[in-house]
């Protein structure tokens, strides 16, 4: 119950900041051209930093998310399909623009969620421990 509560609450934040920066800080905002790139790829970031958190709200039937085995296999198939996505943007009738760095902030982003939510998990077990 604990890792919902917090999913629910990080997939919710992680949300609103993805919204704030595509349609609010990108075509309002002036942003200087060192930081440009840094706002480019934030949401795919958060985005796929988020995927652990929003596999174990939404998808619990397919991904259990009890062992640290389970987890990482929920993060590379995440992953796999968010670099899958990026390269479909290669296809011009979708319209959208290909980026490596893309590719390279999803990378990073599941690695942080995964360590995130590594270390929620152990956190739980550890007070479930505590109150038995």
């Amino acid at each position: 119950m604990y890792l919902k509560n917090v999913s629910k609450w990080m997939l919710i934040i992680g949300t609103l900041l993805i919204w704030t920066v595509k349609f609010i800080i990108r075509p309002f905002v002036h942003i200087p051209a060192s930081i440009k790139p840094l706002v480019g790829f934030a949401p795919n970031l958060v985005g796929s930093f988020l995927l652990p958190f929003g596999a174990c709200l939404f998808f619990q039937r397919f991904f259990r998310l009890e062992t640290h085995r389970d987890l990482a296999f929920t993060c590379y198939f995440g992953l796999l399909l968010v670099i899958f996505n990026e390269y479909l943007q290669l296809i011009p009738i979708f319209g959208r623009t290909f980026d490596y760095l893309d590719i390279f902030s999803s990378v990073i982003g599941v690695f942080c969620g995964h360590l995130v939510f590594a270390r929620l998990m152990g956190s739980q077990v550890s007070q479930i421990r505590q109150e038995a």
